[in-house]
This record gives C-alpha cells, sequence and structure tokens, in this order.
C-alpha cells in the first residue's frame, strides 16, 4: 500500500513537471512571437519613413492631385457685388409704377415695410459674414512628376530624420534581443548620422545615397520575416539604388542595380508557396520592373521617375 502511494505522488509529480516545462515553452515561445512582431512593425515604420525621404527629394507623392488655397481678390468680389447691386436695380425700377400703384395701403404697407426692412438688414449682415469666411477659394491641382515644379521641401525632410533618431533606441534593444549582427546595428545607426549631417546641408545626391545604403540594411534586420515581404524590401533595395544616381546620370549602374532587381524578383514567379490572390500583383510588378529597365535605355530622368513611382506604389500593394 505504502508502495502504491509513493508512486502515486512520482506520477503527479511528473505530470505537474511536464505540465509546468509545456506552459513555460508555450509562454516563451508567445514573448518571442511577440517580439519578432514588434521588431517587424518598427522595420515597416523606418522603411515606411525611407521611402517618404526618397520620393520628397524629387517631389513625388502618392496621389495625383493635391488641394491649392488661393485668395479670391477683392476685385473679383467687387465685380459680383456691383453685377448683383444692378441687378437689384433694374428689378426696383421695373417694380416703380407697381409700387405707386399701392401707396394707398399706407398703414399697412409702412408696418410691413418696417418688418421686411429689420429682416433684410440681419440677412444683409449674415451674409457679410459669410463672405468674408469664404474668402480661401480650394482648387485640385495636378501633382504628377511632369507637371512638378516644385522645390525640395529641406524643412520636412529634416523633421521626419529627426524623427527617425526618436525611434533609433527602441529598435537597437529589440534587434539585440532578436540576436541581429552588433556590428550591423551600429553601421546601421551611424548610417542615420551620415544622413542627418548631409540632409543639415541641404545636399540633394548625397541624402539619396546615405538613403539608398540605410535601406540596404533592411533585410538583414528581417530574421524570420515573411518571405515575399523580404523579396519585395531586398528588390526595392535594388531599385532605391538606381534612383538615387539619377541625378549622376551614370545610366549604366542604373541599368546593372535594375538588372539586379529583376533577377531577384523573378524568383517570386516561380514559387509555389505564395499566396495565389497576389499572384497577379506580382506578375504585373514584374512587367513594370521590366518596363523600368527600358525607361533607363531612353535616359530620361521624367520617364524614369513616372516608371519608379507607378511601380513603388505597386510593390507598396502586395
Amino acid at each position: 500500500m505504502k508502495k502504491l502511494r509513493v508512486l502515486a505522488y512520482m506520477i503527479i509529480a511528473i505530470i505537474i513537471m511536464v505540465v509546468g516545462i509545456l506552459i513555460f515553452n508555450n509562454v516563451g515561445h508567445r514573448d518571442n512571437q511577440n517580439q519578432r512582431e514588434k521588431v517587424s512593425a518598427e522595420i515597416k515604420y523606418v522603411e515606411s519613413k525611407l521611402v517618404n525621404l526618397m520620393n520628397s527629394l524629387n517631389n513625388i507623392k502618392d496621389e495625383n492631385y493635391s488641394i491649392s488655397i488661393s485668395k479670391i481678390s477683392a476685385k473679383s468680389k467687387n465685380l459680383a457685388s456691383g453685377s448683383s447691386t444692378s441687378s437689384k436695380g433694374e428689378s426696383k425700377s421695373d417694380s416703380k409704377e407697381e409700387l405707386d400703384g399701392k401707396q394707398q395701403e399706407g398703414s399697412e404697407s409702412s408696418s410691413s415695410s418696417s418688418g421686411t426692412s429689420q429682416e433684410n438688414s440681419t440677412n444683409t449682415s449674415l451674409n457679410a459674414e459669410q463672405s468674408n469666411k469664404s474668402d480661401n477659394e480650394f482648387t485640385l491641382k495636378s501633382s504628377g512628376v511632369l507637371t512638378n515644379s516644385e522645390n525640395i521641401n529641406w524643412d520636412n525632410v529634416k523633421n521626419e530624420i529627426e524623427e527617425i533618431y526618436l525611434s533609433i533606441p527602441t529598435i537597437t534593444i529589440d534587434l539585440y534581443n532578436q540576436n541581429v549582427s552588433q556590428e550591423e546595428i551600429l553601421s546601421f545607426n551611424k548610417g542615420v548620422d551620415n544622413l542627418a549631417i548631409v540632409a543639415k546641408d541641404e545636399r540633394k545626391l548625397e541624402t539619396l545615397s546615405e538613403l539608398s545604403k540605410l535601406y540596404d540594411y533592411l533585410p538583414k534586420f528581417m530574421q524570420g520575416e515573411n518571405e515575399l515581404y523580404r523579396s519585395i524590401i531586398e528588390t526595392k533595395s535594388n531599385i532605391f539604388k538606381a534612383y538615387s544616381k539619377l541625378d549622376t546620370g551614370n545610366w549604366n549602374e542604373i541599368t546593372t542595380d535594375i538588372q539586379n532587381a529583376i533577377n531577384l524578383y523573378s524568383q517570386l514567379l516561380t514559387n509555389p508557396n505564395l499566396d495565389v490572390k497576389k499572384m497577379d500583383s506580382i506578375n504585373k510588378s514584374y512587367i513594370m520592373l521590366n518596363e523600368l529597365q527600358n525607361a533607363a535605355s531612353f535616359q530620361d530622368v521624367s520617364i524614369f521617375l513616372i516608371k519608379f513611382k507607378n511601380l513603388i506604389e505597386e510593390l507598396n500593394n502586395i
């Protein structure tokens, strides 16, 4: 009997140990998964910042139209007011005989006229107030590549870079926890410093170059990431290398970078593990990538930027 009791205790102890180990492993796995998801979100945040910065250096916008606000000139308002007054004058002149014929109703007309006068005065005051609030005119303004004539908004560029600095300490710690190479992390952080230096002096070519170098670190930080997303980031990295060299006029290097992007991206076309629903967008992006290569053969910056803009938007939507 005693032996049975000891055996029962041993079995219970073993069960408790097994359950404890399973719970501990499950909690550890969940924590690790949460940490990876956090790092993934941080990489996506930095990626979006870098893309926006690169686009802004050539005034490339996601939308094709922007809202333009302009003041309505006093002359236009006076012309409109004069037209309205003239119209009222003609109306009064035409109705003069009518009013003369009704003067017999003096007392009633006087009372009614007084009330109408007060109402008109109130309406005039309200109309004047509304008119003052409507001094701004809103219009849609085309903001495509060929119609763009704006200068780089360097103040906005510098502010965006400072926002990246705010997230660097957290990202650094999380990447360390994911066993990312310490050397890669420190090199990335130093790259942000280099970016800030050239942007401060408003040097476009160097700023684009530093942005491209920073973007090239992102695939190295993407351990255990979705295969499709990582391939897209690697493809975009080569596209941005080409994009950063547009102002140098070195079309041979630009063509080579685009070809590297095509070679990487083409591997997705034969990957059986990808979501079938995304294959249309994947195939469309491949065609657009080859079109970008054709644009490089024209050696025309505007044509390249048009196809670049459309391609990046399509890749972002996969």
